[in-house]
């Protein structure tokens, strides 16, 4: 009887500890992925893996980015705001300082392993590359956008840009391909220590260049060159978090890992006739991205360039459903920081906060101000409620417009007039958020 109640408290004191065990983290990000790419927002393409994880799982319908790849990726790192850093813009030079407490540094004092794999987009030299930065592995591309067979940036000093542990080499391979490869090989080698796996893909930023295989798999009612690979390479994106977490199931792994899917801006409709590739067969052109019915693309402040389909995925642990509560990428430091375990010995000065009780229990988040700086602080947002304030320009010629996106998603009337007493509060609110702006930034 002693050994068999004995078995029974071992088996018990198992299951506790399973269900305590920290959970793995693998965020997956899509570059320029607009909110109407997806099929489960209406997109014109299908996205059966994306569809099936937004069904089965929690989708955060107003989770908000920055306008463009770098402010998000510094915002996603540090639980702050990108302004902080002086970061407004892509950058391929210094864009945390080198002591900056980021997400993977946080996450390897609680004992986890920690890797990049995908676009790093904070430095694209490897003297500040992510191994520098709290990763133990990092594999892609150092550098923004590349050319996705030859994975090269533009032109200049970062053109090589293609590396493993900020080491340069040269491989042969669809961008996509590689990328995923190395998550799945990552992933067959991990041990009984809890992970974080970055995985910021490329897709679906310029240039493009799919394999045939998907281009066979377009609509046929596709029929231009452009949109036939941007068709493609949404489907290629949507087949590689089939992949990852296909590899998570095979390890065994599913169950104790809460995976996020995410774009790191809106999709981009704009001309980009400028940008020069060194692979001269890559149709660049005009973008196709849809972020119907949202207003604005890449590089505003608009809902149309920061808020993106975002799915949330902890088997047994996070209820399927949709929450409307506003969220930021600043959000997920604090987030996983809380499910790990992981103690900070400072103040982070995090503009985020922790999500567990809205990821766990769908507990809407008190009002708070979610702070958006376009580049070049030309434009700036602060959503708080269900009001959001819209300021382009300084001095003189600043104009002032307001929202209510709860009514107005597609921020299409300007109700300032009507609300001139809220839009003081908001500017109010603004300048509360605006204050610590530049008070990280890298001393050169």
């Amino acid at each position: 009887m002693r050994v068999i109640i004995a078995a029974m408290l071992l088996l018990l004191g198992s299951e506790i500890q399973a269900q305590t065990a920290p959970p793995n983290f693998v965020f997956i990000m899509a570059d320029d992925l607009g909110w109407a790419d997806v099929a489960f927002h209406g997109g014109q393409f299908p996205t059966p893996h994306l569809d099936r994880l937004a069904e089965q799982n929690l989708e955060l319908r107003q989770h908000y980015v920055a306008p463009v790849c770098s402010p998000t990726r510094s915002g996603l790192l540090t639980g702050r705001c990108w302004s902080r850093f002086g970061v407004t813009a892509p950058t391929n030079t210094q864009a945390l300082p080198a002591d900056t407490m980021t997400l993977p540094r946080a996450l390897k004092r609680a004992g986890y392993d920690t890797c990049l794999i995908g676009k790093w987009h904070l430095g694209s030299s490897p003297e500040v590359g992510p191994n520098h930065f709290g990763f133990d592995h990092s594999y892609g591309s150092l550098a923004g956008g590349i050319s996705p067979w030859n994975h090269r940036y533009k032109m200049g000093p970062w053109t090589e840009t293609w590396h493993r542990n900020e080491q340069l080499l040269e491989e042969q391979g669809h961008v996509t391909d590689l990328l995923t490869a190395e998550a799945e090989h990552w992933i067959a080698a991990r041990g009984d220590r809890p992970f974080l796996l970055y995985l910021p893909y490329t897709a679906v930023h310029l240039p493009l260049k799919e394999p045939q295989e998907w281009l066979d798999r377009v609509p046929a009612d596709v029929t231009a060159e452009l949109p036939r690979h941007y068709a493609a390479c949404v489907m290629h994106f949507d087949d590689a978090v089939g992949r990852v977490l296909a590899a998570l199931e095979k390890q065994g792994m599913r169950e104790n890992t809460l995976v996020v899917v995410t774009s790191d801006n809106g999709g981009s409709t704009a001309e980009n006739n400028d940008l020069k590739y060194p692979d001269d067969n890559c149709p660049n052109g005009r973008l196709i991205g849809n972020n119907q019915p949202l207003r604005g693309q890449k590089g505003d402040v608009y809902e149309g360039g920061t808020r993106v389909p975002t799915i949330v995925s902890w088997p047994g642990r996070i209820a399927a459903g949709q929450v409307e509560s506003p969220t930021q990428i600043v959000d997920w430091m604090p987030t996983f920081c809380a499910l790990a375990g992981a103690e900070l010995s400072s103040d982070p000065h995090w503009d985020g906060t922790d999500l567990s009780a809205l990821l766990l229990q769908h507990q809407a988040l008190p009002e708070r101000s979610l702070y958006t700086v376009g580049p070049g602080w030309r434009a700036v947002s602060l959503r708080r409620g269900d009001w959001k304030l819209v300021v382009s320009g300084s001095g003189e010629k600043q104009q002032n417009a307001l929202y209510q996106i709860a009514d107005d998603p597609a921020e299409q009337h300007d109700v300032s007039g009507q609300n001139p007493e809220q839009l003081q509060k908001m500017l109010g609110y603004l300048a509360q958020a605006a204050a610590a702006d530049r008070d990280a930034v890298v001393q050169q």
